[in-house]
This record gives C-alpha cells, sequence and structure tokens, in this order.
C-alpha cells in the first residue's frame, strides 16, 4: 500500500521487529515519510478506510508527537498496527532501529530524553499527592500516584546503567539485587496501612537510586521520610 501511494516518499519498519526482532506478541510499527503539499488528514482518512476494509481494522486513537502523527490500529486477530507520518523524508530518529522498505530516509535528531532531575522531581510530585490522597481516604488515586512513583525510582534505576527508560522498557533489565527491594513499592491492598507501607518503601527506592542525581535527593531526603511517617 505504501509503494503505490504517490503521497509517500519512503517508508520503514521500526520497534521491535525491525532488524530481524519481535515475536508473537510483538506489534507492527510502519512508519513513513509524507510528499511536498501532502494533507495528512487526507492520507490518514484513505488509510484508516483501507485498513477497516480489508483487514477489520479498528482504530484506537492517534498519538500527536512533534511533526509526527502516529494511528493506532487493532486487527481482529488482536494485531496492533502502529501507522505513522511524517512530512520529508527525515522521518527516522537517530540511531533508531529500522528496516527500509521503499524510499530514502534521512535521519532527525532525536528529541532529548527526560534529564534524571525532571524524573526525580516528577517523583516527588507523586509521593507527595499520593500522601495528601491516603490522608483524604482517596486510596484508588492514592495507589495511583505510589505505582507512578515507583515508575519513575524504576526509569531513575534503569537510567543509571544505560537501560532503555521508557514505557517500562528497561524494567525487566534491572539486575535482580535492584528489582528485589522495588517488589515490597507494591500495595498488598487498598487499606490505610498498606498504602503508607508502600509510600515508605518507594521513598526509600527512589533515594537509593538517585545516584544521577545525589544532591537534589539529599536535600529532600529528610522531607521525605517525614512524609511517611507523618499522620
Amino acid at each position: 500500500m505504501g509503494r503505490t501511494d504517490r503521497r509517500l516518499v519512503a517508508g520503514a519498519l521500526i520497534g521491535s521487529t525491525a532488524a530481524g526482532g519481535g515475536d508473537r506478541w510483538s506489534d507492527l510499527d510502519l512508519t513513513f515519510g509524507l510528499a511536498d503539499n501532502v494533507i495528512l488528514d487526507e492520507v490518514l482518512t484513505d488509510w484508516t478506510t483501507r485498513l477497516k476494509n480489508q483487514f477489520g481494522a479498528v482504530h484506537l486513537f492517534d498519538l500527536p508527537y512533534l511533526s509526527t502523527m502516529y494511528r493506532v490500529f487493532l486487527l481482529p486477530d488482536n494485531l496492533q498496527v502502529d501507522l505513522s507520518f511524517t512530512p520529508g523524508n527525515k522521518f527516522l530518529g537517530h540511531g533508531l532501529k529500522y528496516d527500509l522498505l521503499f524510499g530514502n530516509a534521512l535521519e532527525r535528531e532525536q528529541s532529548k530524553p527526560f534529564s534524571p532531575e525532571h524524573v526525580f522531581g516528577l517523583a516527588v510530585v507523586y509521593l507527595l499527592h499520593g500522601r495528601a490522597c491516603i490522608a483524604r481516604g482517596r486510596m484508588w488515586e492514592a495507589e495511583y500516584c505510589i505505582s507512578a512513583a515507583r515508575d519513575q525510582a524504576l526509569s531513575l534505576a534503569c537510567h543509571h546503567r544505560g537501560l532503555k527508560t521508557s514505557y517500562g522498557r528497561g524494567f525487566d533489565d534491572l539486575p535482580s539485587e535492584t528489582l528485589k527491594p522495588f517488589a515490597e513499592t507494591l500495595a498488598g491492598s487498598l487499606e490505610r496501612i498498606q498504602l503508607l507501607r508502600a509510600l515508605s518503601k518507594t521513598i526509600d527506592e527512589l533515594l537509593h537510586n538517585s545516584q544521577e542525581v545525589r544532591e537534589l535527593a539529599s536535600r529532600l531526603e529528610l522531607g521525605l521520610h517525614e512524609l511517611a511517617l507523618s499522620q
């Protein structure tokens, strides 16, 4: 379909199945470069219609990111298909794993990942909100915040070891001695005592895995520990 669509100047397979990777659970990621003066909405409409008619695909959602638009589909056999469209032939991020399918591709600079300071700060905010939710009796929201803070702490652990930090992709690659204490950050129930315990353990692991932001962590350490102890 891509090769015969004159509105597309290039296309590539990306994601986990590129370069011979992936397994039976992998989704299919295809990305395309748009020719000059092409209207994106028209391309999206045409491709959506074809995928629905030919494959029974269901359009789940769109995700705009910088100059790229991602459209996510689900096929009847639960295969997820992600199509992305970017103006021009600089539609591949620098260092991205891909298989070029047609056309000529130029790499563009990747967007900068969040800094460790940003990740640590976000974790702190989630912890503050989580503690407030426990005090207010909003236990589901508290569990959400504690889990989100734990994810940020795990991301810091991944960053320290040069592992992937987005979408939890590097979590399972962390050493067992790093992951084992994180199991204690899981709330066994929505009871107040369990949520407070999970909050306290999450604070411990956040501080323990903040090597890149040691000065910032040391300034907040006392206050964070008091947060878990406050009534």
